[in-house]
C-alpha cells in the first residue's frame, strides 16, 4: 500500500509540473497563477500545496529540470566541441517538443532579465560548455589563442539571443538551422583548420538519430 501511494504522489507532482509547464510557457511566471496551474494539472489546489509549497517552487523545479539535457556529459569519456555543439542541437529539439523545457527556459530569461536577477543557470551552462571546451583544446581541437572561459560565455549568450529571435520569428521552427548557422559562423575562427572536417555543425550521427527518433507517448493518467 505504502508503494502505491507513493507512486500516486508521484503522478500527481507529474501532473502539476506539466500543468505548471504549460501555464508558465504560455504566460510566464508574472502572469500565472496558482489557479491556472490547477486548472492545467487537473488536481486540487490541497494536492499542489502538499507537493510544491509556492508558485516559486514550482518554478525553481523546473528551472533545474533543463540541466538534464547535459547531465550526461560527466560519463562522456572524452568530451569535446563535438559534445557542445550537439548539446545546443539536443536543448534545440527540447525547446521545440518538451513544454517542461520550454517554460524552464521562458523562466531562467524572466529571472534573468528583471528584478534581482539570478546568473546560477547561466553559469551552469557555461561551465558546461568549459567542461568540454577545456578538453577540445588541450588535444588541439581548440586554437591554443581562444580563451575557453570567454568562448563558453559566448555561446551560452549566443545560443539564448538565437533561441529567443528564432521563437519570435517562427515559432523556432528554424532553431536547428540557426544554430548550425551558428556553428559555420562560427567554427572557422576557433579551428585550426586542417581539424575542421572532423566537426559537424548540425550534430553528430547519433545526435542526429537520437533526435529524430520517435517518442514513446506518454501513458494516461489514471
Amino acid at each position: 500500500m505504502a508503494r502505491v501511494r507513493q507512486e500516486r504522489a508521484e503522478i500527481t507532482r507529474q501532473a502539476i509540473l506539466d500543468g505548471a509547464a504549460i501555464a508558465f510557457d504560455h504566460a510566464g511566471f508574472g502572469g500565472t497563477s496558482l489557479s491556472d496551474v490547477v486548472k492545467h494539472a487537473g488536481v486540487t489546489k490541497g494536492a499542489l500545496y502538499f507537493h510544491f509549497p509556492s508558485k516559486q517552487a514550482l518554478a525553481r523545479t523546473l528551472v533545474d529540470e533543463q540541466f538534464q539535457v547535459s547531465e550526461h556529459v560527466p560519463a562522456i569519456e572524452d568530451p569535446g566541441l563535438q559534445t557542445v555543439i550537439d548539446l545546443t542541437h539536443r536543448m534545440a529539439s527540447g525547446l521545440r517538443t518538451n513544454v517542461r523545457i520550454r517554460a524552464g527556459i521562458r523562466l531562467v530569461i524572466e529571472f534573468g532579465s528583471f528584478t534581482d536577477p539570478d546568473p546560477a543557470p547561466y553559469n551552469a551552462w557555461i561551465e558546461t560548455c568549459r567542461s568540454c571546451l577545456t578538453p577540445a583544446q588541450e588535444r588541439g581541437d581548440v586554437l591554443p589563442s581562444v580563451d575557453v572561459d570567454d568562448l563558453a560565455t559566448f555561446l551560452v549568450g549566443s545560443f539564448t539571443g538565437i533561441q529567443v529571435t528564432s521563437h519570435v520569428r517562427t515559432g523556432r521552427e528554424d532553431l536547428h538551422a540557426r544554430i548550425v548557422d551558428l556553428w559555420n559562423l562560427l567554427l572557422p575562427g576557433i579551428v585550426p583548420a586542417d581539424r575542421l572536417p572532423l566537426f559537424d555543425p548540425a550534430g553528430s550521427a547519433d545526435c542526429r538519430r537520437t533526435l529524430e527518433a520517435p517518442t514513446v507517448p506518454p501513458l494516461p493518467r489514471p
